[in-house]
């Protein structure tokens, strides 16, 4: 891959990544900060709750985004990036536009999750 095509990678990755984090931090000071009210009603309660799980779910595709995106940037600065970790070919460029964090093929990733479904995941 071309050194611009890299730079590119890597600037829109960081960005990715910076506002990842912040938006990550601000999840979790949310949660921190949220005062568990003594609720008069079992419905205000299990609201309260039902609200509480879906911030830790958003939290959690977070933390695995940030993850995947850090991965990325560590591709690029180990000369990996745009590199099928399965066949070894070049990822088209339009791919990892789409997908900036990927790590496969098209192909290899539909084997992938073809395999996932057939065992049920």
């Amino acid at each position: 891959m071309e050194t611009a095509d890299l730079d590119f990678f890597r600037e829109l990755l960081t960005a990715q990544l910076e506002g990842l984090l912040h938006q990550a931090l601000r999840t979790a000071n949310d949660l921190v900060n949220e005062e568990d009210y003594h609720y008069t009603e079992y419905v205000d309660k299990a609201s309260f709750d039902e609200d509480q799980n879906l911030r830790i779910r958003i939290r959690n595709r977070e933390s695995n985004l940030i993850k995947k995106n850090q991965t990325a940037l560590r591709r690029i600065e180990e000369d990996e990036f745009g590199i099928c970790e399965d066949c070894g070919e070049e990822i088209p460029f339009n791919r990892l536009r789409a997908r900036p964090v990927t790590s496969k093929c098209i192909r290899c990733k539909t084997r992938e999750e073809l395999a996932e479904r057939a065992a049920g995941f």
